[in-house]
């Protein structure tokens, strides 16, 4: 059977990550994607906020680290925010997490984004 899947698309918020120095004086906008695959049938059937994966619970999550700590690389955001949510959410069996970069500066270069998009499962939790 297909997992089921809480996503939240397009969540928009402003860092200072990044491997250059301008990225983590100026800051920029990060837009991640998060999909959380798991059983939502009781949720489902009862109707009940707390057998399911609250929205408001994972867009603060997403802010706390994009907001956060500055980091060099999208990978370390993507891994804290997958992370963070399979330890927060114990339905939670796999999750997706896209963070893009819509305002990367490579020279000559003219593109919407630069993405990374980093997959975990319950199974990759570190012990930390």
């Amino acid at each position: 059977m297909p997992p089921d899947t809480v996503s939240l698309s397009g969540i928009t918020l402003y860092g200072y990550h990044g491997a250059r120095p301008e990225e983590r004086t100026l800051g920029q906008r990060f837009v991640v994607d998060v999909d959380l695959e798991a059983d939502l049938r009781a949720a489902s059937t009862t109707d009940a906020l707390h057998l399911t994966i609250n929205y408001s619970e994972v867009y603060a999550l997403v802010a706390e680290i994009v907001e956060g700590e500055p980091v060099n690389l999208l990978e370390t955001l993507g891994e804290r925010i997958a992370q963070r949510a399979l330890k927060r959410f114990p339905q939670v069996q796999r999750t997706r997490v896209r963070i893009a970069k819509p305002g990367v500066a490579i020279a000559g270069s003219i593109l919407r984004h630069a993405a990374v998009t980093i997959e975990r499962t319950r199974s990759d939790i570190s012990s930390a």
